[in-house]
């Protein structure tokens, strides 16, 4: 499997090749920018997994996600933000984002998780990793979540959550539908503004308790379906 690494730090990025070199059986590259990363995939015609910051000086992650999914359809992406591990407020158990410090161990079986997929396999985030990624770097404008045929839309003001649209719904109830999509596509526009902003709490608060309510509807309707089937 060809991985590439863009990282702005050399040392740093250096560490992480030699990591992926040291401990799975992988091709590793490093880049220091998206213009560098493109230019080096012009000369391949295999990549599989794009380990990427999600903004530096001459790195904007998302953007460079799309552009190499487009040269690399079956192409797996895992970023590397700049806030620290200990901002995050949620886990996700199949992470695919990785706050400094690094967890070795996790992340090299996010690597073995990507290379075990079968090939056309779509680049699915968890919802949480994706909204949670986006609030901690500060993020304005709208994320929009794809599963199937169901499509979700969280817009962003200084990495707040502000408002959702999922099909008819607005707000938090919109949120709640959306964070049951659990693995989605995601896609980035830092231009689109809500038409008016309908959410208002903490974005930690709002996630959190859109989830809770997720894992208690969850559970109401298998309680109901056991007793169906009793």
């Amino acid at each position: 499997m060809q991985l590439l690494i863009v990282h702005r730090d050399a040392g740093f990025g250096n560490q992480m090749v030699q990591m992926v070199l040291d401990y799975t059986p992988h091709d590793c590259d490093l880049v220091s920018s998206d213009a560098a990363a493109l230019t080096w995939a012009q000369g391949k015609s295999r990549c599989s997994l794009l380990l990427t910051q999600i903004e530096a000086t001459g790195i904007d992650g998302f953007a460079l996600g799309g552009s190499l999914s487009e040269l690399f359809p079956s192409l797996q992406t895992m970023f590397l933000p700049s806030y620290a591990a200990s901002e995050q407020r949620l886990e996700v158990t199949n992470t695919k984002v990785f706050p400094e410090p690094i967890d070795g161990e996790r992340l090299l079986q996010a690597i073995a998780q990507a290379d075990n997929a079968a090939a056309g396999t779509r680049d699915l985030f968890h919802v949480i990793d994706v909204l949670q990624m986006s609030c901690l770097s500060r993020k304005s404008g709208a994320v929009q979540v794809v599963k199937d045929r169901k499509t979700g839309l969280v817009f962003l003001r200084d990495g707040k959550i502000v408002q959702a649209e999922f099909g008819v719904e607005r707000g938090t109830q919109a949120l709640l539908e959306i964070v049951e999509l659990d693995y989605v596509e995601f896609a980035y526009d830092e231009s689109v503004r809500p038409s008016f902003e309908g959410i208002s709490a903490p974005w930690d608060k709002t996630l959190i308790e859109a989830v809770v309510r997720n894992k208690e509807g969850k559970t109401t309707t298998s309680s109901w379906w056991r007793q169906m089937r009793a």
